[in-house]
């Protein structure tokens, strides 16, 4: 595959990463509407969205912490345990496709998912929407917002809407990027270089250090995956163990890592990495560096996070 391909002669030392794809810094802000923001702020935490009325989108997406839940994998209705690690909430809207398996096209798309899982909040839509219907403040904040009130569509804008101010900037390394170099420590600078020579870059670049390409899990080792990633969407031989490269905003918040959790530490992150994607020896010192590095990757938590919804 293309990605693989791109590695091992990155790898080689023929090929270097494009300026273009390089680490860059988040924006400050993002342009939304302030009336959808609120609307769907509330209904991303209401657990009505749910078929029992227990789950919303908050309980796995904790926006006090890494914007996921810290779970190998996370509970839904009933109990039910879901069957991949949930990604992290924030950033999100620079992600070029939603979920592991890239099924949804942006975050819009991405609502109905979790909404319409059995394992999470077991909800049809439609249903969704006559629930909301017989909410008297619902009904006027959509009929506020929206020409045709409570629908599947203005549901999802709203939540969409409210995911994309979720943008952490000014992460030490972002002013770092942008000229301070007080901003990280040395063994966090020694471990930028580390993560460009050893080539991790190649997959992790862009705004959101990642989320802007497929690629397949254990390319120059078997990763034993229970996922077949991009083969459950695709059905193509080529897209067996395919996955979206994650982004590492926020790592050092959001373990464990990988699709399946299997990583708890950052370290063990970075060794499984090493070991499958890039095969590649890296000493404890070099990975304790690149460690310091990813922990440099922690921005702030929007101001929207932290007033009631």
């Amino acid at each position: 595959m293309k990605a693989a391909v791109c590695m091992c002669v990155f790898l080689l030392g023929v090929g270097t990463i494009s300026q273009a794809a390089a680490i860059k810094p988040i924006p400050e802000v993002m342009k939304a509407d302030p009336q959808k923001i609120a609307l769907g702020k509330k209904l991303f935490f209401d657990p009505l969205l749910s078929k029992d009325g227990t789950v919303a989108c908050a309980t796995c997406h904790d926006l006090q912490h890494g914007g996921d839940d810290g779970l190998r994998f996370s509970t839904g209705i009933d109990g039910q345990k879901g069957v991949i690690n949930a990604p992290t909430v924030y950033n999100a809207v620079f992600n070029f496709r939603q979920f592991w398996d890239g099924r949804a096209k942006d975050l819009k798309e991405q609502v109905f998912g979790p909404i319409e899982n059995p394992l999470e909040m077991d909800h049809s839509m439609k249903a969704t929407v006559e629930t909301l219907k017989k909410n008297l403040l619902y009904t006027k904040q959509f009929n506020a917002i929206y020409s045709d009130g409570i629908t599947q569509e203005n549901i999802a804008d709203a939540i969409a809407e409210f995911e994309k101010v979720l943008i952490t900037p000014d992460a030490p390394f972002d002013r770092y990027l942008k000229g301070d170099q007080k901003a990280i420590s040395d063994k966090a600078k020694e471990g930028y270089r580390l993560f460009e020579y050893k080539g991790c870059i190649l997959c992790h670049n862009g705004i959101n250090i990642g989320g802007n390409f497929y690629n397949k899990f254990g390319i120059f080792k078997d990763a034993n995956s229970s996922s077949m990633g991009r083969y459950h969407i695709t059905g193509r031989e080529e897209d067996k163990y395919v996955f979206k490269v994650p982004s590492l905003r926020n790592v050092a918040l959001t373990a464990p890592y990988m699709h399946d959790g299997r990583a708890k530490t950052l370290k063990d992150a970075v060794e499984i990495m090493t070991e499958h994607q890039l095969g590649r020896y890296m000493t404890p010192e070099e990975i304790d560096s690149i460690v310091a590095f990813l922990r440099s990757l922690t921005g702030k938590i929007p101001a929207i996070v932290k007033e009631q919804p």
